[in-house]
């Protein structure tokens, strides 16, 4: 069911999921218990670190998004190290409402800050899969190839949503094969999730 503060913000900001919020059918949101997994990395890379047009994403902003849009319940964020630098990055991902998750290091491991947490993800979601626990899809946000077997498995059974692109540019082309109704771009979304300075920024940018 979805909470005050995230329908607040819904119709603040214009997000909507589909039919149940536009006629507000209770019982339907209810049978919305979706996962997201979110390859943080990724994410950064794909937005406040891309060589044109970067932004920064307002984690709380997206976290509604992902709640009214897709019928996320859970958000799982993925970080492949913890650094003691980054404490005020965890808290505000955690305040957003993400549930944040790091790579397992072993001591070999530990001075090399692996930060790629693909395998970690598909670990995750195939382990919930196992123990058929209970959600109805999976949302991946990432444009990482690496996932796409788990994409094409999810698909044949029934339990994917939707991968959101962070680059549109750098998404892998093994997903072009995908139909559209399995993809989507946060781009398309900007708008909507990016943070207020970055919103003004963009705006003194068109200012003649």
């Amino acid at each position: 069911q979805i909470s005050p503060r995230s329908d607040w913000f819904g119709k603040k900001f214009g997000f909507c999921s589909g039919d149940a919020v536009l006629k507000g059918n209770k019982k339907f949101m209810q049978k919305w218990e979706n996962l997201a997994f979110i390859d943080g990395q990724n994410l950064y890379m794909g937005t406040a670190k891309r060589e044109q047009g970067s932004w920064r994403i307002d984690l709380g902003r997206f976290r509604v998004y992902l709640e009214q849009k897709y019928g996320i319940v859970k958000a799982y964020y993925f970080l492949g190290y913890m650094q003691e630098t980054r404490e005020d990055l965890y808290e505000e991902i955690q305040a957003a409402g993400f549930v944040l998750v790091f790579r397992e290091h072993n001591a070999a491991m530990l001075g090399k800050k692996k930060g790629n947490v693909d395998s970690d993800i598909i670990f995750h979601i195939m382990k919930k899969m196992y123990k058929r626990e209970d959600f109805q899809k999976i949302y991946l946000v990432s444009g990482d190839g690496d996932y796409k077997m788990l994409v094409d498995f999810l698909i044949e059974e029934g339990r994917f949503g939707r991968i959101l692109f962070p680059d549109r540019q750098f998404a892998s082309s093994l997903y072009k094969e995908l139909g559209s109704e399995y993809f989507d771009y946060l781009e398309s979304v900007r708008g909507k999730i990016e943070t207020k300075k970055d919103k003004k920024r963009q705006k003194k940018k068109r200012a003649p």
